[in-house]
């Protein structure tokens, strides 16, 4: 059973900071990316940023320079450093992993989501 726990999300003032972790249990056969998608209310679910196993990040537009996404293999946990917050970042973070089975397919994994919410 794959387990996606998030923590780290909760209210901060515009400008501030917050890490997100994602700690994820289980046996996956082969990970081919890590990372965070969120979703605000009425909005579609979005990249915010993701990290190969190659590590690699790739990041939206709209968190450029803002987001610093690493892993730790060992932990095998996953961080999301969010600076200089805006309201728009308000949303249910999610974390996420890419993964294939035995078989080669693709296949998604979810955490439950943390909200983070950024006041003006």
């Amino acid at each position: 059973q794959v387990q996606l726990v998030e923590s780290g999300g909760g209210l901060v003032q515009a400008g501030g900071s917050l890490r997100l972790s994602c700690a994820v249990s289980g046996t996956i056969f082969s990970i081919n990316a890590m990372g965070w998608y969120r979703q605000a209310p009425g909005k579609q679910r979005e990249l915010v940023a993701t990290i190969t196993t190659a590590t690699v990040p790739t990041y939206a537009d709209s968190v450029k320079g803002r987001a610093s996404i690493s892993k730790d293999n060992i932990k095998n946990t996953v961080y999301l450093q969010m600076n200089s917050l805006k309201p728009d970042d308000t949303a249910i973070y999610y974390c996420n992993v890419k993964s294939r089975d035995s078989d080669w397919r693709e296949i998604d994994f979810w955490g439950q989501g943390t909200q983070v919410t950024v006041s003006s």
